[in-house]
């Protein structure tokens, strides 16, 4: 099913498509890697981050940052390790294999999904982070959203009233939401991130072998679904959530790269700039921010012929409830067909001298 059919779409800002029209792609082009917030959605580009980051991306010696939002973070911690291609295969697996039923069919509590997640990223990364953030040529930044004025420490009623408050601010504007939350950035402090983060209120910490988990971890910690993670050493103290709530999909001003791209593997074309933007269909608009970036896509077409008739996402909790191996199932299924949108990208980079990209 769906043979015919295209799985990768590759779209990119003006510059780009004028760059790899000129020159095709190569791994020395990369300067920047987002990686977003979705939850399982990513699944899917699992085939396509072991083909980057554990055979293409390794040809080059030279530095590139890897920016990521919630599962975006763990994706490019993982790929930080000295085996990329094993750690990013175990970390489709150990997401495939969550399980939040329960036989009383109620709600997990959101205490045993931190919980569960946390023990999760213990095993990946305990007694390797000194190494992972010493990888001689990738730079790893993890983002996260701290909480201000009634969001400054989690409550069972100050989060609901402030996350209701922070939704109206930004729908008047980003920046006002920036009243109520503000990015923290955990950088490698080898190099700096060579782009501008002056769209929002941001503050940069020191990513270190102490705050590496921690920090991941309140990377991913979705509001209502998981605890937040309160006090993360090195940091400012505060409630610290999901970095997808201030950055969803990292619109960040990646025109700023001279003659370097940000290749962004993505689970689709538009670049939304925050979670409480989803709604908001103008902000879902390429701006000229994106002028050198290169999306890496799914083709909606071929999605549809993945189990289910879509990408993996967090709502197959529930569609699934207690029955786990469908759902188990049907998300492995989408990581073995993921493995067309590898083997396209690969089969270009390998052939071609000039790509021709369509405009993001």
């Amino acid at each position: 099913m769906g043979e015919g059919i295209r799985a990768l779409r590759i779209l990119a800002g003006p510059s780009a498509r004028a760059q790899l029209r000129e020159r095709g792609l190569r791994p020395q082009d990369v300067r920047v890697i987002p990686a977003a917030a979705g939850g399982p959605k990513g699944l899917a580009l699992n085939p396509l981050d072991r083909y980057l980051f554990g055979h293409w991306l390794p040809r080059s010696s030279h530095t590139v940052h890897l920016v990521g939002a919630s599962i975006g973070a763990w994706r490019m911690a993982a790929a930080c390790l000295g085996d990329a291609d094993h750690a990013l295969q175990r970390l489709a697996e150990d997401y495939i294999q969550s399980d939040y039923s329960r036989a009383d069919g109620q709600t997990p509590t959101a205490r045993s999904v931190s919980q569960d997640f946390a023990d999760t990223l213990h095993r990946h990364f305990d007694g390797r982070q000194a190494d992972l953030l010493a990888h001689p040529h990738w730079r790893l930044h993890v983002v996260t959203s701290r909480g201000r004025h009634l969001l400054r420490r989690e409550g069972r009623f100050s989060t609901p009233l402030g996350f209701m408050t922070a939704f109206a601010a930004n729908a008047v504007s980003r920046r006002a939401l920036g009243g109520w939350m503000e990015r923290v950035v955990f950088s490698d402090g080898r190099d700096a991130l060579p782009l501008p983060l002056t769209d929002f209120r941001t503050r940069t910490v020191r990513l270190d072998a102490g705050n590496l988990v921690p920090a991941v971890m309140a990377s991913c910690s979705i509001p209502f679904w998981m605890q937040a993670v309160h006090d993360i050493p090195g940091a400012p103290p505060g409630a610290y959530w999901d970095g997808g709530i201030t950055d969803y999909h990292l619109h960040w001003r990646y025109d700023g790269l001279g003659d370097g791209l940000a290749l962004y593997p993505h689970f689709q074309a538009a670049v939304v700039p925050g979670w409480l933007d989803k709604s908001l269909r103008h902000r879902h608009r390429a701006t000229p921010a994106l002028d050198r970036l290169v999306v890496l896509a799914p083709n909606p077409a071929w999605v549809e012929t993945l189990p289910g008739g879509k990408l993996p996402d967090r709502g197959d909790f529930k569609r699934y409830g207690t029955d786990v191996k469908a759902r188990q199932a049907a998300w492995r299924g989408a990581v073995s067909q993921g493995q067309r949108l590898a083997d396209e990208f690969a089969d270009l980079v390998e052939s071609s001298s000039s790509i021709e990209a369509e405009a993001l």
